[in-house]
């Protein structure tokens, strides 16, 4: 049973540079700044994320594509961070941020330029319904994966 009510609001990024890594997405992405800024510290915080004397920053960035009312990424900074691992597209857990671009190879240069890595190499598949799809994954310059993809008609 689903529950009532339920809608996507946000996905968190913890960042070790938080301004640096949502400049990133703002430049390349067009993702757009919901103020206000973050700053928290308190109690209940500490409470929430069963973290001691836990304080972060950050921001929400509106994601492209959904208008004003659409979905945000929440970049935020702890005082206090602990180590992620080094990405890999089949580790456990949240595994990218994908985006629909009008050129794959354009947009993956900018990634590369801006201080992202490649991690795999541009591949376009058919997908079950008939679709070509071109994609390719990167990471941010933190490293966290992005996937960028481009779709059209069948063959």
């Amino acid at each position: 049973m689903a529950i009532a009510g339920a809608r996507y609001g946000h996905t968190n990024l913890v960042a070790r540079d938080w301004r640096g890594l949502a400049r990133f997405y703002e430049e390349l992405f067009g993702c757009i700044p919901v103020p206000p800024e973050r700053d928290y510290r308190s109690p209940d915080l500490d409470r929430a994320t069963a973290l001691t004397d836990v304080h972060l920053i950050g921001v929400h960035l509106r994601l492209p594509g959904h208008g004003a009312d659409g979905p945000t990424l929440e970049i935020y900074s702890y005082d206090d961070l602990a180590d992620g691992g080094t990405a890999a597209a089949n580790r456990t857990g949240w595994g990218h941020i994908a985006f629909a671009v009008d050129d794959v190879e354009t947009a993956r240069g900018a990634v590369l330029a801006a201080g992202g890595t490649a991690v795999g190499d541009t591949v376009t598949l058919q997908t079950a319904d008939g679709r070509l799809v071109t994609w390719c994954y990167l990471t941010d310059p933190e490293g966290n994966i992005i996937e960028l993809q481009s779709w059209s008609a069948g063959r």
